[in-house]
């Protein structure tokens, strides 16, 4: 029988659960939002078994809006505590009842305790059923003072493991104007005012992948000179992009058609990053894109 890694993420209705959840998922955790308590054993039953492929962390959301089955989870925490096939934390988000009204009102949202729609009193009914779980807690986090990047910055120093998926990488990708901007880009860089290959007849059908074209585009002085500087522009910034809680920095290099700058810059500047042991992988959108629609032609 495997042992499951398993976080419950229980706390305040506005505390930051969602914004938990979304960092465990980062960090490669099989996530479930809103798990009815009574279901915690038989999923995590479903899950020691030789079918569950190979899952082994999993972190789901126990809260106040599976109300009817919510008794049953301060019985079914210490059972967990208890299971040798799991090793299990419990993660309670706190944040004051002033803090908590702000961001009920921000949101216009209702309590799910408010029946007559003050907020403070549904808070206040939440925080006496929470609190044998806030007691029971591994892990507490207060998010009063907290911005969304240093909830999920605490969390990762907290539930990171060697085990854990990278939490950040870089996507560097080529692509052509003519066939319109990535729409997930982060980072966009314009090397159309470098020498084009598709005006020496023997490099046209190639690519940027091409030795012949790679080095055609990366000899010439201009293009030398932009590598540089782009380089000590991405050099100190990408941590920055880390830090702020980003798990997926996309950089896009553009030439007119995909097929040939582009692509030898992406090339390079992946080549490059990948020294400074960033995780990187990279796509050439459109490098095949012209030959693809002559060939329909």
């Amino acid at each position: 029988m495997k042992k499951i890694n398993l976080v419950i993420i229980t706390g305040m209705s506005g505390a930051g659960k969602t914004v938990a959840i979304q960092s465990f998922e980062d960090m490669g955790y099989f996530t479930v939002d809103n798990m009815p308590a009574n279901l915690i054993e038989k999923f995590v039953s479903l899950l020691t078994t030789s079918d569950a492929g190979d899952i082994d962390k999993v972190a789901m959301v126990v809260d106040i809006r599976s109300r009817r089955f919510f008794d049953d989870l301060n019985a079914i925490v210490s059972d967990l505590s208890d299971n040798p096939a799991v090793d299990f934390r419990l993660l309670f988000l706190d944040s004051s009842d002033e803090e908590l009204v702000a961001r009920y009102k921000e949101t216009r949202r209702s309590h799910p305790l408010a029946e007559d729609g003050r907020v403070l009193d549904g808070i206040t009914r939440e925080r006496e059923l929470l609190s044998p779980l806030k007691s029971f807690s591994q892990n507490l986090i207060d998010t009063s003072e907290l911005t969304p990047r240093n909830l999920r910055s605490q969390i990762t120093q907290q539930f990171a493991t060697e085990n854990t998926n990278a939490p950040f990488r870089i996507e560097v990708m080529s692509f052509g104007f003519k066939y319109g901007l990535p729409l997930d880009a982060d980072l966009v860089f314009d090397v159309r005012f470098l020498p084009n290959p598709h005006y020496v007849s023997e490099l046209r059908n190639k690519t940027g992948l091409d030795d012949a074209v790679y080095h055609y585009v990366m000899d010439a002085p201009e293009s030398e000179s932009f590598y540089t500087h782009l380089m000590q522009l991405l050099n100190p910034i990408i941590p920055g992009y880390e830090k702020e809680g980003k798990s997926v920095l996309v950089i896009a290099i553009g030439c007119t058609g995909g097929q040939h700058r582009s692509v030898a810059f992406a090339k390079r500047i992946s080549e490059e990053l990948k020294t400074g042991n960033w995780l990187v992988n990279t796509n050439h959108r459109d490098k095949d894109r012209r030959k693809e629609t002559v060939n329909r032609s």
